[in-house]
């Protein structure tokens, strides 16, 4: 970002850095994709001198302006369980300190100056501006600086319209034009030339969060966007319910399974009531005297049947297809990224993973919403399977009723951080250990992005002991530590890497009790309680064990076995284990595929062959079902909330996107045929991958 940040640039230096980024273009992904990203806005800021710093000012600070009504936003979501009372103090007060300068708040005057002042320094240079006598002059101006910032603005921005045409030459004569008109106004007379003035680009704004069970992050999206300027027409009452949003994500999953029709015999027109009400609707005497005025006059407004305000609750065909528009723009952004990530050849659709936005293959440009929300997830792979279900749930209410899709740009970045270790016994210590990593979608994303491991994964190391070096050191903070970094993180991670969502369906042992549908990002874990001692002494033990030493509860499953050559085998065994773990994400390079990893922990399997094969299965779709009476227990990305206990068989297959159930929706509306991809369903991903921004993607 320093290029952006510097005062003036000259044309020599320009003409370097873009020959340096168009020789990526000669690479291959995702060199070439980063390449031609950052190619384009060298060359747009070359002839167009400040509008990069221009753009970003005022879509990360919310300046209101009709030239540019693009807003972005950060909410910084920590897990609690990692984040003590002193680390989040300790990270408040960095966000705090990074809202200031110079131990003042920042007003949206000053970002105003700020751009007043770089666009005609970057477009005049020190030939022809002086920097410290323009910024005495802006400072004094005062409210009046505002139809400056607007000329400024509206010059830069019809300059991008009307094209790159004599090398920016109206745009610095207009410029030179308002510098002297603004030196006048101050009674300064114009100099010629001098030195130029720094003007740092200000951190965007940002909000820290605990993710608490109390917290919906979708609710706090909603409020920004009716907050924001461009939202005023979707503003409502605030005592009223919002009937768009809907009820929270985690409060629908009970009630999302089942829903029950009631038929109604009211017209609907407050009119057509009955004129007097029926008497079982009325309160008792009884208690109508136990009851004061205040109380009675409730109770009969609550007796009258009453007309709430309503909305139209069927989605229009428009509405219907950003969902599907959406998916579409995704998946030809990864079929022209190679879907691997520049790994090509053998199944890479399938079974490599996905990662890059291609900029150069995609024949569906992605539309530019008017806000973007940015969020950073803190912490271990449980905040992470959080995010994954709150992700699915949104997405599967915005298929019902879109609200926050068609307005808002959702970005998705990642900072892993543990627990701090602390001294425990050796049985803790050798139960952490069997555990294994607790960050490794954060490891992986390290392993394949190198600027990730450097820049991200060390940050995640040094947070948790910023609390005791706070403690230590009796001065405040004086500048943005974890505050730079996330700004620089979500301005420059542009290349997502995308991650599958995957759907189980828990039944349990117990008639009365319901399924459960879940959903799991990273792992999970099953085990039989009455063989957790033994489960830890067989992992424990690195000599294998034979077949006859082998015991546990009997178990069935019925998987699909993926190959890289495509020829994928329904396969069924019976074994028996003491517990398994299945995994989303690989342990190493060399096992990176995008399917599911099935360890067992026993040391041999039979088949119907007879045959030994090694426990430890690749797989798409699994089914786990006990033979005996002996129930599991069930733990999602490593959270204890998320354990489910008295479980007789999961389910486990790909999380189907809910835009691509709703175009298979429209389609049966007006052909029924059998179950095949036609139409945009042969164009759509029917996954739901959950992506989290990088540098550069994969790396290999």
């Amino acid at each position: 970002m320093v290029t952006f940040q510097t005062a003036y640039i000259p044309d020599e230096l320009y003409k370097r850095v873009y020959d340096f980024c168009k020789r990526l273009l000669t690479f291959p992904h995702p060199y070439c994709t980063v390449g031609l990203s950052y190619t384009r806005q060298i060359k747009t800021e070359r002839f167009i001198p400040g509008l990069m710093y221009q753009r970003m000012v005022i879509a990360e600070q919310r300046l209101k302006t009709v030239h540019y009504p693009f807003q972005e936003r950060v909410f910084v979501l920590a897990e609690p369980e990692v984040f003590s009372e002193s680390l989040v103090t300790v990270v408040s007060g960095d966000f705090e300190v990074s809202a200031t300068s110079s131990g003042q708040f920042l007003n949206p005057l000053d970002h105003m100056r700020s751009v007043v002042q770089h666009s005609i320094q970057a477009a005049l240079g020190d030939e022809h501006c002086h920097g410290p006598k323009l910024a005495q002059a802006l400072k004094d101006m005062g409210q009046e600086v505002e139809p400056y910032f607007q000329e400024v603005l509206a010059s830069l921005e019809q300059s991008l319209e009307e094209g790159v045409r004599g090398e920016g030459g109206v745009l610095r004569s207009r410029l030179l034009q308002l510098y002297n008109e603004i030196l006048a106004n101050a009674d300064s007379e114009p100099l010629s030339g001098g030195p130029l003035c720094d003007c740092p680009l200000p951190n965007p704004e940002m909000s820290f969060h605990l993710w608490t069970a109390d917290l919906d992050i979708w609710r706090e999206l909603a409020k920004w966007l009716r907050s924001s300027s461009m939202s005023e027409q979707f503003s409502i009452i605030e005592e009223q319910e919002d009937p768009e949003l809907g009820e929270s994500p985690i409060d629908m999953m009970p009630c999302d399974m089942t829903r029950f029709s009631i038929m109604s015999n009211d017209s609907g027109i407050e009119r057509d009531l009955p004129p007097s009400t029926e008497p079982s609707q009325l309160p008792s005497l009884d208690a109508v005297s136990m009851t004061g005025p205040w109380e009675q006059s409730k109770n009969e407004q609550d007796s009258k049947l009453l007309r709430r305000g309503g909305i139209k609750m069927k989605p229009s065909v428009k509405d219907s297809m950003v969902l599907i528009q959406e998916n579409m723009e995704d998946q030809a952004s990864l079929t022209g990224a190679g879907g691997s990530g520049g790994r090509g050849g053998r199944r890479g659709m399938t079974l490599q993973r996905r990662a890059g936005s291609s900029v150069m293959h995609n024949p569906f440009s992605k539309q530019q919403r008017q806000l973007t929300a940015r969020i950073v997830i803190m912490g271990t792979d449980r905040v992470l399977g959080r995010l994954a279900k709150a992700y699915y749930f949104f997405r599967k209410r915005e298929a019902r009723r879109l609200f926050l899709t068609m307005k808002v740009d959702l970005q998705f970045y990642y900072i892993p951080v543990c627990s701090p270790r602390s001294p425990s016994s050796p049985v803790k210590e050798n139960h952490q250990q069997s555990k294994g990593d607790s960050c490794t979608l954060g490891s992986y994303l390290s392993n394949v992005d190198p600027w990730y491991n450097c820049n991200i994964k060390s940050l995640g190391r040094m947070i948790p002991n910023l609390a005791k070096m706070q403690q230590a050191s009796s001065e405040r903070q004086k500048e943005p530590f974890i505050s730079d970094i996330i700004s620089y993180y979500v301005r420059t991670g542009q290349q997502p890497v995308y991650f599958a969502i995957y759907f189980v369906k828990i039944s349990f042992n117990i008639m009365t009790k319901e399924p459960v549908e879940e959903v799991f990002l990273t792992h999970l874990d099953m085990e039989f309680p009455e063989f957790r001692h033994i489960a830890a002494s067989v992992r424990g033990d690195k000599h294998r064990k034979s077949s006859g030493e082998v015991c546990g509860a009997m178990v069935s499953m019925n998987y699909r076995k993926v190959t890289l050559s495509g020829r994928d085998i329904d396969e069924g065994i019976s074994v028996r284990m003491t517990g398994a773990r299945i995994n989303a994400i690989p342990s190493n390079e060399a096992e990176d595929l995008n399917c599911l990893t099935l360890m067992i922990n026993e040391t041999s399997v039979k088949t119907k062959n007879n045959t030994v094969e090694p426990p430890k299965f690749r797989t798409s779709n699994i089914k786990i079902r006990t033979l005996e009476r002996r129930s599991f227990t069930v733990i999602l990305d490593r959270d204890d909330s998320r354990t489910y206990r008295n479980v007789q068989s999961i389910e486990v297959s790909p999380c189907v996107d809910p835009g691509y159930c709703v175009q298979k929706t429209m389609r049966s509306k007006y052909k029924l045929e059998e179950d095949k991809d036609a139409g945009l369903s042969k164009y759509m991903n029917k996954g739901l991958p959950l992506p989290i921004n990088t540098f550069a993607g994969i790396i290999n």
